[in-house]
């Protein structure tokens, strides 16, 4: 098998664009979330704590110079970060959460009795069959 087929038999592979279809989700879902926790989250969370913006936040290691700029600590992006993971991770758990509880309320339905093979069928006649000769003799 030449190389070219083998990457073409592992590309067109069903967990392959699955995998595939799951990061750009994934990608587009992160891109919300930041957008929500940097339009809708932070602002009322700044004004509680003050008026701050976390990712304004910042020691200054050393001062800007003619010759250099200021060297920063950035901690508040850190902040900022760790503010948007724990919101995306708490959406996949509410989304897992809930897809898992669908799954077991599925599971705990009743199914249906499976249909009877011919055996059963020939059964059931001749107890039908033996049922009507008692009663008519």
């Amino acid at each position: 098998m030449s190389f070219l087929s083998e990457f073409k038999a592992f590309a067109v592979r069903g967990n392959v664009v699955d995998m595939a279809v799951g990061i750009v989700i994934g990608a587009a879902f992160g891109r919300i979330v930041s957008t929500f926790v940097d339009g809708v989250i932070m602002p009322p969370l700044g004004l509680l704590i003050g008026g701050v913006d976390f990712s304004d936040l910042a020691v200054v290691l050393q001062q800007a110079t003619a010759e250099a700029p200021a060297v920063l600590l950035r901690y508040g992006a850190f902040i900022q970060t760790v503010v948007d993971f724990t919101i995306v991770a708490f959406a996949v758990f509410v989304g897992v959460k809930v897809i898992s509880s669908l799954r077991r309320k599925e599971a705990e339905e009743p199914s249906s009795p499976p249909a009877p093979g011919p055996e059963e069928v020939l059964l059931g006649e001749i107890r039908d069959l033996l049922r009507a000769q008692q009663r008519n003799g």
